[in-house]
């Protein structure tokens, strides 16, 4: 996910050091807003959806076998992002914004993964219920689409709010390489699902749709390449204007594609495994809440200098959701643990913030 680029790009690009930290506090505000997207948009289609569905891999093999391979690494998870929102807050006091950036990116990776994991681990115990019943499986996975869908909206719009000025080689090399990455992978899931569709019209309009995807993609990518050899705004606009079709197509493909004919049979569920399930995906949530707020906090610390009369504030609430973080792990951990319900944990403001 291209978000501002890198750091070593936007603090060469400044001629003061004044105007280093400005563009560093400026990326930072843009990699929170993608990671708050990004981790918001898995907990919507793995934590808050209302259809049991099996987590897989990009392979098409699901996630883990077994609820205790799940339940092992979502453990192993929640350690690293205990470690990593600690680094984060180190970091940050010690005024290194693109460290701060760097950090956040591999946060959100973690918590989607950690999401993930939880996701099919409540899937897995929830089916082993007696009376439940699993998928069936269908010709296309929605989670992955819609990631892919996601992933290619948000590169292009770091393309159409970025000015000239930040458009540096390496960020677009990164533009292009994850649009060009999420469209392969929506082509691949499309044709393997024509391959598979007994269905005349189906078969022929997923293969059209990559068709359509792949030739705006290809024009999109050329005014990429044109904007990195010769900069200005001409060339930038046109990547603007072939962004947006490049979305349209996109989007287009990917409502086809989960049309619920495509998408096979959710889980039945019994009320003893679904409790279970709600326990696990309510200790995931929490956590994913807990790093939403995290990332809004950094936000309002970057988008405001050191004097502000509401940075006292912004520190304090960023050191609250840093200790939500913490208790939202717990109470996950307990969840896996014991199947169910987790004990209520102490609040927030109970924890030690020096």
């Amino acid at each position: 996910m291209a978000s501002g680029g890198s750091g070593k790009s936007t603090s060469e690009g400044s001629s003061s050091p004044v105007g280093a930290c400005l563009q560093q506090r400026k990326r930072l505000s843009s990699i929170c807003d993608a990671c708050k997207a990004k981790v918001q948009l898995v907990a919507d289609l793995l934590l808050l959806s209302s259809e049991t569905r099996p987590v897989m891999t990009a392979e098409g093999v699901a996630l883990a076998d077994t609820f205790d391979q799940c339940r092992d690494t979502v453990i192993a998870r929640t350690k690293e992002l205990s470690i990593l929102t600690h680094d984060i807050q180190s970091q940050l006091n010690m005024g290194r914004f693109t460290e701060v950036g760097d950090r956040l990116l591999e946060m959100a990776d973690l918590v989607v993964s950690l999401t993930e994991c939880s996701a099919h681990a409540a899937y897995l115990v929830a089916v082993e219920s007696p009376g439940s019943q699993p998928c069936l499986p269908g010709l296309v996975d929605r989670y992955k689409v819609t990631r892919c869908r996601h992933e290619v909206e948000q590169n292009c719009s770091v393309l159409r709010v970025s000015p000239l000025t930040d458009l540096t080689p390496q960020l677009l090399l990164e533009l292009s390489q994850n649009i060009s990455t999420n469209l392969k992978n929506l082509s691949d899931i499309s044709l393997l699902a024509s391959e598979r569709s007994r269905d005349r019209f189906a078969k022929e309009q997923f293969k059209l749709s990559v068709k359509s995807i792949s030739l705006s993609g290809m024009a999109f990518l050329a005014c990429v390449r044109e904007v990195k050899a010769q900069p200005s705004e001409l060339t930038r606009n046109r990547c603007v204007l072939f962004s947006a079709a490049l979305v349209q197509t996109v989007s287009a493909l990917v409502g086809f594609a989960t049309e619920p004919q495509f998408l096979g049979r959710p889980a039945s569920i019994s009320s003893e495994g679904k409790g279970i399930q709600t326990a696990v995906l309510g200790g995931a949530m929490s956590v994913v809440s807990a790093c939403v707020l995290l990332t809004q906090g950094l936000r309002d610390v970057a988008q405001h200098p050191d004097g502000s009369s509401k940075m006292a504030e912004y520190r304090d609430r960023l050191r609250n959701s840093a200790c939500a973080v913490s208790d939202g792990c717990t109470l996950l951990t307990q969840a896996l643990r014991e199947r169910s319900s987790p004990r209520t944990l102490p609040p927030v403001n109970s924890h030690s913030m020096n």
